[in-house]
């Protein structure tokens, strides 16, 4: 069942994508979904390592609407530093803890730092982050300790 709803979801995908309903194209998009299957049983095959998605719903999609308001703000802070005449940056590495229990969680983090404009997660350590910011400010730490307590209340760390 779910290698036929993988399948579907795959192709439904490629029919929207490329928005051309024609025989060849379709063939074609079969043809993509058929060896992506057969690529990813193989990879299962080979080491069956799975990423378990341990998140909730509503509190994901809050957190996505959130996120992009903050990018969008980001971006805007970026964009009036860059077309300044004198530039004011203030570039600075730093670590930021993260509460995440999950390898997903502390993706979703590290990738939410990285989509924020003017900010980049550089390494990951055991329970923080090397950030590396243009334009630092001591209240970037309560904003990403936010962001981190956020991130932290989409997961859901019982039992599947």
């Amino acid at each position: 069942m779910r290698l036929a709803g993988t399948m579907l979801v795959l192709f439904v995908l490629w029919l929207l994508m490329s928005g051309i309903y024609k025989p060849l194209i379709i063939g074609f998009g079969v043809a993509s979904v058929v060896l992506v299957m057969v690529v990813s049983r193989r990879m299962d095959a080979v080491d069956d390592d799975r990423i378990q998605i341990r998140l909730k719903p509503v509190e994901f999609a809050k957190y996505f609407i959130w996120l992009l308001v903050e990018i969008a703000k980001a971006n805007w802070a970026v964009t009036k530093v860059i077309l300044s005449p004198d530039m004011a940056t203030r570039q600075h590495l730093f670590l930021v803890p993260h509460s995440q229990k999950t390898d997903l969680g502390q993706v979703i983090f590290a990738n939410s730092i990285t989509l924020t404009p003017g900010t980049i997660s550089v390494e990951a350590e055991p329970g923080h982050f090397l950030v590396h910011a243009v334009c630092y400010d001591e209240s970037d730490m309560d904003a990403l300790a936010d962001m981190d307590a956020r991130v932290s209340a989409t997961e859901s760390v019982g039992a599947p």
